[in-house]
Formats: structure tokens, sequence, C-alpha cells
């Protein structure tokens, strides 16, 4: 495996880096926006006490709060993404935490309009559509305001529940400076004694390796060093679920789940079904470790052998501009439009491709569609990295596609739809990749790489729903989320879902200290659920169903403008049953079927 060196972020060539000029030519013209944003507090004050008394006065507070949400997404995808580029460097540090002040002072200033929403009367209410047609472009936006009267305290209250956002973003930030910018690890060595540095993002590329001693002294040399910052990372954690709770105790929740859900009108019954549907499907993930171990040929299969490919020898070296190429290639099924997009993409540079040193880990897109999205990634030149390709741009075009189609107030989408489009892809390029061999290595090495999806998608990411219903739990009950109970929950959950015959390495019982999602508020389940609909969506496409792709565009479009569970009715899935979940734990095991024909 060849030594990697992970270099500074200004001797990365600048065709890999993204245009931020595309946002601000320059960080004195992002300070004069941040500026004219802040500036908005006054305009919103005019507005208070005021927004029931005529259907003229409503609109133009909807005008001025759609003014608000585009200089704020700007002001903040620019510094949020100068910061995570060099997470080390405090100026854009600083600069994203002026942004964020910002939209919490706006927040603030605006927390009076949704107590007197709610209280505007409903035969009003109905007045003044009739009498302003332009406010029907906000029907939906009070509408969810107003199903969230039981929920909702007075002007004085949500203001400081506004003002309180800032603190609670804390335990979130803290453990992204350190995963990011301070925690470092020392190089391991694979078993001729190479050394080779060891990060965040080196880790699952290690992992990855053929060398079964650099699988294990990265898996042993990652963990050892992190479990020196468990209790840290605990305690933040702590902070995370102790802020969730307080939310959802201030608002008459009866839960955090509840809280979070609500807002996005997830019903409860959805996550509490995967992570049901899936526990009752244990036993499919309990064959896909035997036959890893199996075509390992190993007498115990560990922590550190579940990311290696199966079929080694048929591994490839795919350099970026490769990457993408295939990529394009793939989604051709969508049509000409989604791929010029794409193109766009990957010509004005709308991706930030490499790793440097100080990066952000992970991969993201901004979700912000105007000017245009921007892409994060840490590109590592193998079949993984594609596949984050094509999610990420997934992401990316269907917030491009809802900013183009839908107004401002209903451009945003929630996160349970938005991995549907991530995922679709990434499906689309599997089969494409399938379609395109007959070779048995090349087949078995691809049918692995779509195991390892429902492996690390709909059982992993449901394992850390599980997790978080866990921690959620305790916290409700009033127990200290410490780092050896945290241990104990997650090994616990780890035994169970990987069965038998994994040996579940103590030092596992550590990894949901590297897991930044669990800041993110009940977050993971949809990556799980996401999948689950994007395989149906997938499979209308690829069997050439009539409408498959206009439906599945119109989706695209929608942005906000109807709850996720309609919306995905658009593209022909009802996620209200469990069948898409049931369905794709079936196509899982018929391609473990195919895996032990093939080997």
């Amino acid at each position: 495996m060849a030594k990697t060196i992970i270099p500074e972020r200004d001797q990365l060539p600048v065709e890999y880096t993204w245009e931020l000029s595309d946002i601000f030519e320059t960080d004195g013209h992002w300070q004069k926006a941040l500026e004219e944003a802040a500036a908005l507090k006054e305009r919103y004050a005019a507005f208070q006490g005021r927004l029931s008394e005529s259907a003229d006065t409503l609109l133009e507070f909807f005008r001025l709060d759609d003014e608000a949400s585009l200089k704020l997404e700007s002001i903040y995808t620019y510094a949020n993404c100068k910061s995570d580029q060099d997470t080390a460097d405090s100026f854009y540090r600083d600069m994203r935490g002026k942004a964020m002040g910002v939209y919490v002072e706006i927040s603030a200033a605006a927390a009076f309009a949704k107590p007197e929403i709610i209280a505007i009367d409903e035969e009003r209410l109905n007045d003044f559509y009739k009498q302003q047609p332009a406010l029907e472009e906000y029907r939906r936006s009070i509408y969810k305001i107003r199903r969230q009267a039981e929920h909702r305290l007075s002007a004085a209250e949500e203001r400081l529940l506004s003002a309180a956002g800032e603190m609670a973003d804390a335990p979130d930030n803290i453990c992204s400076v350190l995963r990011n910018a301070e925690l470092r690890f020392e190089p391991v060595e694979d078993a001729g004694g190479e050394k080779h540095p060891l990060s965040n993002e080196q880790l699952v590329v290690l992992l990855e390796s053929g060398d079964r001693v650099l699988r294990k002294n990265a898996f042993e040399g990652y963990y050892n060093q992190l479990s020196n910052y468990k209790n840290t990372i605990a305690a933040a954690l702590d902070g995370q679920f102790k802020a969730l709770r307080f939310f959802a105790t201030a608002r008459k929740y009866e839960s955090t789940l509840a809280a979070a859900l609500h807002h996005t009108e997830v019903p409860e019954s959805v996550y509490l079904n995967l992570v049901d549907t899936v526990n009752a499907n244990l036993h499919r993930m309990h064959r896909y470790v035997r036959l890893r171990k199996a075509l390992l040929g190993v007498d115990e299969v560990h922590m550190y052998d579940v990311y290696t490919p199966l079929v080694e020898d048929a591994a490839e070296k795919i350099d970026y501009e490769s990457a993408c190429e295939k990529v394009l290639e793939a989604l051709e099924v969508l049509g000409e439009d989604y791929t010029a997009l794409l193109r766009r993409g990957f010509k004005e540079r709308w991706i930030d491709v490499y790793e440097n040193r100080g990066k952000r880990g992970g991969a993201y897109s901004t979700g912000s569609g105007r000017p245009h999205p921007y892409v994060l990634l840490n590109h590592k030149d193998t079949l993984d990295s594609m596949f984050t390709i094509a999610h990420e741009m997934g992401h990316a075009l269907h917030s491009y596609y809802s900013c183009q189609h839908q107004p401002v107030s209903q451009s945003d989408y929630v996160i349970f739809v938005a991995e549907v489009a991530s995922t679709c892809n990434e499906i689309l390029l599997m089969r494409h990749l399938l379609g395109k061999t007959q070779d048995k290595k090349q087949r078995a090495y691809l049918i692995n790489h779509f195991l390892d999806q429902f492996k690390g998608t709909l059982y992993r990411q449901t394992m850390f729903a599980q997790f978080e219903l866990e921690m959620g739990r305790m916290c409700e009950q009033g127990e200290t989320l410490t780092a050896d109970a945290l241990c104990e929950k997650y090994l616990e959950l780890n035994k169970a879902y990987f069965g038998p015959d994994m040996v579940s390495d103590e030092l596992i019982a550590l990894e949901w200290a590297r897991i930044p999602h669990f800041f993110y508020n009940y977050y993971v389940f949809q990556y799980a659920t996401g999948f689950s609909a994007a395989a149906a969506i997938a499979k209308r496409i690829m069997d050439g169903e009539e409408n498959a792709v206009a439906d599945y565009k119109r989706f695209l479009s929608s942005g906000g403008s109807a709850d996720p569970i309609s919306l995905l009715k658009i593209a022909g899935v009802d996620m209200s049953s469990p069948e898409p979940i049931n369905s794709a734990l079936e196509l899982f095991s018929e391609l473990m079927d195919e895996m032990e024909e093939l080997v």
C-alpha cells in the first residue's frame, strides 16, 4: 500500500478546490453582507404586533422573511465552507461563529411571528387568502406554523429559546474541533514494517486494506488514542442530549424523539418501525458476517475485517476524473438535463475534492442551491469514493432542482427525503456497473460493495438510530451519559447486530465517540429509510416503468411543498408501509445468494 502524505491546504491544486467566490468575491464582501443581514432586525421589529392586521401586512412579513433567509443562507454557507476547508484556521472559525450569531439574532427578532400567526382566527386567515392571492405562496408555511400551536410559547419565551440555540450548538462544535483539528494519531505499520499516517479520514482507507496486520494496527491505534478523550466526548454528548431534553420539555413534547420528528412531519411510528423491522431481520446480517468470515478464510472475523473487499484482486484505483465519468454514464438514465448539471458541477468547481491537513472529515452537500450547491469530499481514488461522489451530487442536484422550481419558503426539504436522492444515485451507479460486466471476479467485487451498502446503511445506521434512542431514554430518565455507560450500551448493540460469528473487539465499544452524526438530533435513521425508498425508486427507473423518471424529477423539484410521506408518493413509494424496508432486505439476501455462487 502506497504511503499517503496529507498535504497542507495551500498545496492543493486550485482546480480541486471549491470556488467560493461564486457566493462572495472576497471576505470583505461577506463582511458587508453580514452587516446588512444584522440590520434586518429593525425591519422585523416593525411588524411586531401587526401580523393579524391585514393580508398585505402578513404578505410583507413573509417577503421580508424570504429576503432574510437568502441572505443568511449565503453568509453561513460561505463561512461554514471556509471554516471546514481548514478547521484549524481560527479566522474562518470566527466568521462561522459570527454568521451563526447573526442567525440567532434574526431568529430572536422574528420570535414574535409564530405566536402571532398561530393566534390569527381561522376565519380571518381564510379571508386573508381571498383578499391577497399572493399569500397562497405561503399557505404551507402558515400551516406548518399553526400545526405547532400546542408546542409554541409566548413571544418572550420564544426569544429566550431562540437565543439559547447558539449555546446548544456548543457540544457539536467542541467535538468537531477536537476530532478534526486537535486529535492526532501515531503512524501505523503494515506487515512489511512500513508506516502509514492515521487520521479520521485515513482510518477507513486503512481498514479497507488487504493487509490484515495494517488493518489491526490502524483499528487499535485509532481507538486506543480515541480512548484518551472518551470522557470529554461523552460529556459533550451528555450536554447535547440535555439540550435536546431542555427544548423538548420547554415545548411540551413527550420525548426528544417526538420533538425531533414532529418538526419534519415524520410519524414516530416510521422510526420505531425501522428499528423493529431491522431487528426482526438480524439473521440476514448474521448470515452476511458468516459469509464474510468464510470468504476471508479466517478462523475469527474481527471488527477490523468488515471493510476490506472480499475480492481484493478485483479492486482498482479510480482517480477522481474517471470516477466522475463513470457517475455521468450511470446517471444518463435520468436524462440530459440531469447530467448537464452534473457536468457543470464537476467543471465549475462546486466540489472540494481532496483531504488536506485540518479539513473537516467525511463528505457533505451544503443543502443550498443558490447560486449553486457546494460539495465537500475527501476523495481517495477508491470505489467507495466514487460512490460518495454520486451520493453527494444526488443531494446537490436535489437542492438545485428544488430551488429552481419552488419559492424560497418551500425550496428547503427535510432530511427524511434528502437521503433518498443521494442513495438513489448510488443504487443507479451500482446497477449500471453490474450491467456492464459478466466477469465473475468483478461482479463479486461490486456485489461485495453493494452488500456493504446494506450493512453500512440499513443495518449500521439503524444500529446508530437504536443507540440514539437509548441515549435519549437514558437522558430523559435522569441518567448521565458517561463514557462507561455509552461503551456498555454500544458494545451490547454491536454484538446483537453482528451476531455470534463476529468477534466484537472490546475497542469497538468506543466507536460512538467517532460518529459526528450523534450530534445531529435523530438524524441517522433517515439513511436507512432513505436507502429503502431509493431502492424502490431506482427499481422503477431501471425497469423502465412508465413515468418513473418524470415522477422522480417531480419529486426532486418539490422541495418542501408537502409532508415527506406525500412527497415520496409522487415518486411512487409509500413509506407509511414497512414494505420498502422488507423489500430491500430481501434484495440483500438475493445478493448474498449470487455472491455465494460467484465465489
